[in-house]
């Protein structure tokens, strides 16, 4: 397979988020994921979180991966384990580390398993905003005509009630 430029979005909202975030960097470098760009991090308030939910600290991670979105999926999945998350959780729960895949070049995939782009990703400004800082033009492919950028300026201006502060 040849290299595909992708996107994650990393979070979490306990212990050393940042240090997290750094480990799952080099263990998806070492698992082949190359040209890593990390955006800036950015602490927001929980989205459809339980109350009380501390805040998360959020970023996109962008690079080039050249084996299947399957791989990256088992890849990240693992990074999160190694970092504390328990395999079996409950949605929405605390957590160190948070990874999904925003998006994987041109593909879309619809699975039980794996949804990509992330159906979520165009709705929430904690994972537009970091990948407009690093991917602002790209465009998702199942919606062609608009591109990060495009995408955080509608919900910049659409009234978010997300609180993002670059830290």
């Amino acid at each position: 397979m040849n290299s595909v430029f992708c996107a994650l979005s990393l979070g979490g909202n306990q212990g050393n988020i940042p240090q997290a975030f750094k480990s799952a960097m080099l263990l998806l470098a070492s698992g082949g994921m190359s040209k890593l760009c990390l955006s800036p991090l950015y602490r927001t308030s929980p989205v459809d979180c339980a109350p009380g939910t501390p805040d998360f600290v959020n970023a996109a991670l962008c690079g080039f991966w050249n084996r299947t979105p399957e791989e990256l999926h088992s890849l990240c999945l693992y990074a999160e384990e190694k970092a504390g998350r328990p395999v079996v959780h409950l949605r929405n729960s605390n957590r160190p580390l948070d990874i999904d895949i925003i998006f994987f070049g041109e593909l879309i995939i619809n699975t039980t398993r794996l949804k990509i782009p992330h159906p979520e990703a165009r709705k929430r400004l904690f994972v537009m905003k970091p990948l407009a800082d690093i991917a602002g033009e790209f465009v998702f492919p199942d919606q062609p005509q608009l591109n990060v950028t495009s995408i955080l300026a509608s919900l910049e201006s659409g009234g978010s009630n997300e609180i993002l502060i670059q830290i």
